[in-house]
Protein backbone atom coordinates (compact mmCIF):
# COMPACT_ATOMS: atom_id res chain seq x y z
CA UNK A 1 0.00 0.00 0.00
CA UNK A 2 1.34 3.44 -0.90
CA UNK A 3 2.24 6.20 1.54
CA UNK A 4 -0.85 8.11 0.35
CA UNK A 5 -3.24 5.21 0.91
CA UNK A 6 -6.50 5.97 2.72
CA UNK A 7 -8.95 3.50 4.25
CA UNK A 8 -12.49 4.55 5.12
CA UNK A 9 -14.18 3.17 8.22
CA UNK A 10 -17.86 3.50 9.03
CA UNK A 11 -18.67 4.64 12.58
CA UNK A 12 -22.36 5.22 13.21
CA UNK A 13 -23.57 8.01 10.92
CA UNK A 14 -20.05 9.07 10.02
CA UNK A 15 -17.23 7.82 7.86
CA UNK A 16 -13.69 8.28 9.15
CA UNK A 17 -10.64 8.31 6.90
CA UNK A 18 -7.63 6.35 8.11
CA UNK A 19 -4.45 7.59 6.45
CA UNK A 20 -1.55 5.21 5.84
CA UNK A 21 -3.28 2.29 7.59
CA UNK A 22 -0.27 0.02 7.04
CA UNK A 23 2.06 2.33 8.95
CA UNK A 24 3.71 0.34 11.75
CA UNK A 25 3.08 2.00 15.12
CA UNK A 26 4.27 -0.88 17.32
CA UNK A 27 7.32 -2.63 15.84
CA UNK A 28 7.58 -6.28 16.70
CA UNK A 29 10.50 -8.30 17.93
CA UNK A 30 11.39 -6.77 21.30
CA UNK A 31 10.85 -9.47 23.88
CA UNK A 32 8.71 -11.37 21.39
CA UNK A 33 6.30 -8.45 21.01
CA UNK A 34 3.84 -8.52 18.13
CA UNK A 35 3.88 -5.89 15.38
CA UNK A 36 0.81 -3.67 15.06
CA UNK A 37 -0.13 -1.10 12.43
CA UNK A 38 -2.39 1.92 12.49
CA UNK A 39 -5.11 -0.26 10.96
CA UNK A 40 -4.76 -2.66 13.90
CA UNK A 41 -5.09 0.25 16.33
CA UNK A 42 -8.21 1.53 14.56
CA UNK A 43 -9.76 -1.94 14.47
CA UNK A 44 -9.11 -2.38 18.19
CA UNK A 45 -10.65 0.95 19.15
CA UNK A 46 -13.64 0.28 16.92
CA UNK A 47 -14.23 -3.09 18.61
CA UNK A 48 -13.73 -1.83 22.16
CA UNK A 49 -15.70 1.40 21.70
CA UNK A 50 -18.98 0.11 23.29
CA UNK A 51 -17.07 -0.71 26.46
CA UNK A 52 -14.67 2.26 26.44
CA UNK A 53 -16.94 5.18 25.56
CA UNK A 54 -18.89 5.18 28.86
CA UNK A 55 -15.56 5.98 30.56
CA UNK A 56 -14.77 8.82 28.13
CA UNK A 57 -18.03 10.64 27.47
CA UNK A 58 -18.20 14.15 28.82
CA UNK A 59 -14.61 14.19 30.08
CA UNK A 60 -11.77 16.47 28.96
CA UNK A 61 -8.94 14.44 27.45
CA UNK A 62 -5.21 14.77 27.12
CA UNK A 63 -3.95 12.93 24.06
CA UNK A 64 -0.62 11.11 23.94
CA UNK A 65 0.35 11.15 20.26
CA UNK A 66 3.10 9.18 18.53
CA UNK A 67 2.98 10.16 14.83
CA UNK A 68 5.96 7.93 13.98
CA UNK A 69 5.04 5.06 16.29
CA UNK A 70 6.28 4.14 19.74
CA UNK A 71 9.93 4.37 18.67
CA UNK A 72 9.53 7.97 17.52
CA UNK A 73 8.94 11.23 19.37
CA UNK A 74 5.79 11.73 21.39
CA UNK A 75 3.89 14.81 22.40
CA UNK A 76 1.07 15.43 24.86
CA UNK A 77 -1.81 17.33 23.32
CA UNK A 78 -4.22 19.29 25.50
CA UNK A 79 -5.49 21.97 23.13
CA UNK A 80 -7.71 20.76 20.28
CA UNK A 81 -6.21 21.78 16.91
CA UNK A 82 -8.28 24.04 14.68
CA UNK A 83 -8.21 21.49 11.86
CA UNK A 84 -10.13 18.86 13.83
CA UNK A 85 -13.64 18.33 12.38
CA UNK A 86 -16.36 20.47 13.92
CA UNK A 87 -18.31 17.35 14.95
CA UNK A 88 -15.61 16.46 17.48
CA UNK A 89 -16.48 17.68 20.97
CA UNK A 90 -14.46 20.33 22.77
CA UNK A 91 -14.62 21.95 26.19
CA UNK A 92 -12.93 25.10 27.43
CA UNK A 93 -11.54 24.72 30.96
CA UNK A 94 -9.61 27.08 33.14
CA UNK A 95 -5.88 26.97 33.77
CA UNK A 96 -3.51 29.39 35.44
CA UNK A 97 -3.42 32.48 33.27
CA UNK A 98 -6.00 31.35 30.74
CA UNK A 99 -7.95 28.40 29.37
CA UNK A 100 -7.39 25.15 27.50
CA UNK A 101 -9.75 23.73 24.88
CA UNK A 102 -9.67 19.98 25.47
CA UNK A 103 -11.01 17.33 23.13
CA UNK A 104 -14.02 15.34 24.38
CA UNK A 105 -14.67 11.87 22.94
CA UNK A 106 -18.39 11.09 22.99
CA UNK A 107 -18.69 8.66 20.08
CA UNK A 108 -16.95 5.97 18.06
CA UNK A 109 -16.19 8.28 15.14
CA UNK A 110 -14.19 10.60 17.40
CA UNK A 111 -12.32 7.64 18.89
CA UNK A 112 -11.34 6.43 15.41
CA UNK A 113 -10.37 9.92 14.27
CA UNK A 114 -8.03 10.20 17.25
CA UNK A 115 -6.54 6.80 16.40
CA UNK A 116 -5.87 8.06 12.87
CA UNK A 117 -4.05 10.99 14.49
CA UNK A 118 -1.82 8.41 16.24
CA UNK A 119 -3.29 9.34 19.61
CA UNK A 120 -2.28 5.98 21.06
CA UNK A 121 -3.15 6.70 24.69
CA UNK A 122 -6.09 8.70 26.00
CA UNK A 123 -5.68 10.31 29.42
CA UNK A 124 -9.01 11.39 30.94
CA UNK A 125 -10.00 13.86 33.61
CA UNK A 126 -11.66 12.42 36.72
CA UNK A 127 -14.48 14.96 36.41
CA UNK A 128 -16.96 15.83 33.68
CA UNK A 129 -17.54 18.96 31.66
CA UNK A 130 -20.64 19.92 33.69
CA UNK A 131 -18.58 20.51 36.83
CA UNK A 132 -14.85 20.04 36.38
CA UNK A 133 -14.22 21.03 40.01
CA UNK A 134 -16.13 18.01 41.38
CA UNK A 135 -14.68 14.61 40.39
CA UNK A 136 -16.87 11.54 40.04
CA UNK A 137 -13.84 9.26 40.20
CA UNK A 138 -11.07 8.88 42.75
CA UNK A 139 -7.94 7.03 41.62
CA UNK A 140 -5.08 5.41 43.50
CA UNK A 141 -2.11 4.61 41.25
CA UNK A 142 -0.02 1.74 42.63
CA UNK A 143 3.43 2.37 41.19
CA UNK A 144 6.10 -0.22 42.07
CA UNK A 145 9.84 0.19 42.18
CA UNK A 146 10.91 -1.58 38.99
CA UNK A 147 8.67 -4.40 37.83
CA UNK A 148 7.80 -5.72 41.29
CA UNK A 149 4.24 -6.82 40.54
CA UNK A 150 3.90 -8.96 43.71
CA UNK A 151 4.25 -5.69 45.65
CA UNK A 152 1.47 -4.20 43.50
CA UNK A 153 -0.77 -7.19 44.17
CA UNK A 154 -0.15 -6.90 47.93
CA UNK A 155 -0.83 -3.15 47.99
CA UNK A 156 -4.03 -3.56 45.97
CA UNK A 157 -5.31 -6.16 48.41
CA UNK A 158 -4.59 -3.92 51.41
CA UNK A 159 -6.20 -0.91 49.75
CA UNK A 160 -9.25 -2.90 48.71
CA UNK A 161 -9.74 -4.13 52.27
CA UNK A 162 -9.51 -0.59 53.66
CA UNK A 163 -11.97 0.76 51.11
CA UNK A 164 -14.37 -2.06 51.99
CA UNK A 165 -14.05 -1.05 55.65
CA UNK A 166 -14.92 2.51 54.62
CA UNK A 167 -17.90 1.12 52.65
CA UNK A 168 -16.61 2.51 49.37
CA UNK A 169 -17.02 0.35 46.26
CA UNK A 170 -13.84 0.05 44.22
CA UNK A 171 -12.61 -1.38 40.94
CA UNK A 172 -9.25 -2.59 39.63
CA UNK A 173 -7.51 -1.80 36.36
CA UNK A 174 -4.13 -2.75 34.98
CA UNK A 175 -2.25 0.33 33.82
CA UNK A 176 -0.75 -1.45 30.83
CA UNK A 177 2.64 -0.32 32.14
CA UNK A 178 3.86 -1.48 35.57
CA UNK A 179 1.09 -1.20 38.14
CA UNK A 180 -2.60 -1.13 38.92
CA UNK A 181 -5.18 1.60 39.40
CA UNK A 182 -7.82 1.29 42.09
CA UNK A 183 -10.83 3.38 41.07
CA UNK A 184 -13.61 4.57 43.39
CA UNK A 185 -16.84 5.94 41.81
CA UNK A 186 -18.13 9.14 43.43
CA UNK A 187 -21.37 11.09 43.11
CA UNK A 188 -19.45 14.34 42.62
CA UNK A 189 -20.54 16.04 45.83
CA UNK A 190 -17.00 16.88 47.02
CA UNK A 191 -14.63 19.28 45.32
CA UNK A 192 -11.27 18.26 43.93
CA UNK A 193 -9.32 19.38 47.01
CA UNK A 194 -11.55 17.35 49.34
CA UNK A 195 -11.19 14.25 47.18
CA UNK A 196 -7.42 14.57 47.01
CA UNK A 197 -7.18 15.10 50.78
CA UNK A 198 -9.31 12.03 51.40
CA UNK A 199 -7.14 9.94 49.05
CA UNK A 200 -4.00 11.22 50.80
CA UNK A 201 -5.39 10.22 54.22
CA UNK A 202 -6.29 6.73 52.97
CA UNK A 203 -2.77 6.30 51.58
CA UNK A 204 -1.26 7.54 54.86
CA UNK A 205 -3.19 4.87 56.80
CA UNK A 206 -1.73 2.14 54.58
CA UNK A 207 1.80 3.57 54.80
CA UNK A 208 1.53 3.64 58.59
CA UNK A 209 0.65 -0.09 58.50
CA UNK A 210 3.44 -1.03 56.06
CA UNK A 211 6.11 1.69 56.34
CA UNK A 212 8.81 -0.61 54.99
CA UNK A 213 6.87 -1.51 51.87
CA UNK A 214 4.69 1.50 50.99
CA UNK A 215 5.31 5.23 50.61
CA UNK A 216 3.64 8.45 49.50
CA UNK A 217 6.99 10.11 48.70
CA UNK A 218 6.64 11.81 45.32
CA UNK A 219 10.40 11.91 44.68
CA UNK A 220 11.89 8.61 43.54
CA UNK A 221 15.04 9.18 45.57
CA UNK A 222 12.93 9.23 48.74
CA UNK A 223 11.09 5.97 48.10
CA UNK A 224 13.86 3.55 49.00
CA UNK A 225 12.55 0.75 46.81
CA UNK A 226 9.05 0.95 48.30
CA UNK A 227 5.83 0.94 46.28
CA UNK A 228 4.52 4.45 45.64
CA UNK A 229 0.87 5.11 46.51
CA UNK A 230 0.27 7.92 44.03
CA UNK A 231 -2.82 10.02 44.79
CA UNK A 232 -1.74 13.08 42.76
CA UNK A 233 -4.02 12.20 39.86
CA UNK A 234 -6.88 13.49 41.99
CA UNK A 235 -5.67 17.10 41.70
CA UNK A 236 -7.35 19.64 39.43
CA UNK A 237 -6.57 19.19 35.71
CA UNK A 238 -4.63 15.98 36.37
CA UNK A 239 -5.49 12.90 34.34
CA UNK A 240 -5.41 9.12 34.52
CA UNK A 241 -5.15 6.66 31.66
CA UNK A 242 -8.62 5.77 30.43
CA UNK A 243 -9.98 2.23 30.77
CA UNK A 244 -9.22 0.20 27.62
CA UNK A 245 -6.74 2.72 26.25
CA UNK A 246 -3.60 1.43 24.52
CA UNK A 247 -0.22 2.23 26.03
CA UNK A 248 2.72 3.36 23.92
CA UNK A 249 4.86 0.34 24.73
CA UNK A 250 6.10 -2.71 22.77
CA UNK A 251 3.31 -5.19 22.10
CA UNK A 252 0.54 -2.57 22.49
CA UNK A 253 -0.53 -3.38 26.07
CA UNK A 254 -3.90 -2.07 27.21
CA UNK A 255 -5.04 -0.48 30.48
CA UNK A 256 -7.68 -3.07 31.27
CA UNK A 257 -10.41 -3.29 33.93
CA UNK A 258 -10.50 -6.55 35.87
CA UNK A 259 -12.47 -8.03 38.74
CA UNK A 260 -11.13 -8.31 42.27
CA UNK A 261 -11.21 -12.10 41.89
CA UNK A 262 -8.69 -11.81 39.06
CA UNK A 263 -6.17 -10.24 41.41
CA UNK A 264 -5.33 -13.79 42.55
CA UNK A 265 -4.67 -15.01 39.00
CA UNK A 266 -0.97 -16.06 38.88
CA UNK A 267 -0.84 -14.95 35.23
CA UNK A 268 -1.83 -11.39 36.10
CA UNK A 269 0.64 -8.57 35.49
CA UNK A 270 0.37 -4.94 34.46
CA UNK A 271 0.64 -5.73 30.73
CA UNK A 272 -1.53 -8.85 30.86
CA UNK A 273 -3.85 -7.67 28.06
CA UNK A 274 -2.98 -6.19 24.67
CA UNK A 275 -5.00 -5.05 21.69
CA UNK A 276 -5.10 -8.74 20.69
CA UNK A 277 -7.27 -9.83 23.65
CA UNK A 278 -8.45 -6.83 25.70
CA UNK A 279 -11.84 -6.86 23.95
CA UNK A 280 -12.40 -10.42 25.18
CA UNK A 281 -11.75 -9.20 28.73
CA UNK A 282 -14.08 -6.25 28.17
CA UNK A 283 -16.91 -8.58 27.19
CA UNK A 284 -16.76 -10.18 30.65
CA UNK A 285 -17.82 -6.75 32.04
CA UNK A 286 -15.54 -6.91 35.09
CA UNK A 287 -16.83 -3.59 36.45
CA UNK A 288 -20.51 -4.52 36.17
CA UNK A 289 -22.40 -2.93 39.02
CA UNK A 290 -19.45 -0.87 40.30
CA UNK A 291 -19.89 2.40 38.41
CA UNK A 292 -23.56 2.46 39.37
CA UNK A 293 -22.70 2.38 43.08
CA UNK A 294 -21.15 5.84 43.35
CA UNK A 295 -20.83 7.26 46.86
CA UNK A 296 -20.36 10.53 48.67
CA UNK A 297 -17.18 10.75 50.74
CA UNK A 298 -19.00 12.25 53.74
CA UNK A 299 -19.86 8.99 55.56
CA UNK A 300 -16.54 7.43 54.45
CA UNK A 301 -14.67 10.43 55.90
CA UNK A 302 -16.23 9.78 59.32
CA UNK A 303 -15.28 6.11 59.13
CA UNK A 304 -11.75 6.98 58.01
CA UNK A 305 -11.30 9.44 60.87
CA UNK A 306 -12.39 6.66 63.23
CA UNK A 307 -9.82 4.29 61.74
CA UNK A 308 -7.10 6.92 62.07
CA UNK A 309 -8.33 7.95 65.54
Amino acid sequence: MSRDAVRTVRAGRRTVEVHRPDKVLFPGGEGGAEEYTKADLVDYYRAVAPFMLPHLRGRPLMLERHPDGVDGPRFMQKNTPEHYPDWIGRVEVGKEGGTVRHTVCDDTATLLYLADQAALTLHRWLSRVGDVERPDRMVFDLDPAGDDFPAVREAAGLLGELLDELELPSALMTTGSRGLHVVVPLIGSQNVDEVREFARDVADVLVAERPGRLTTAARKKDRGGRLYLDIQRNAYAQTAVAPFTVRALPGAPVATPLSWDQLDDPALHARRWTIADAVDQARTRPWAGITGRARSLGPARRRLDSVRG
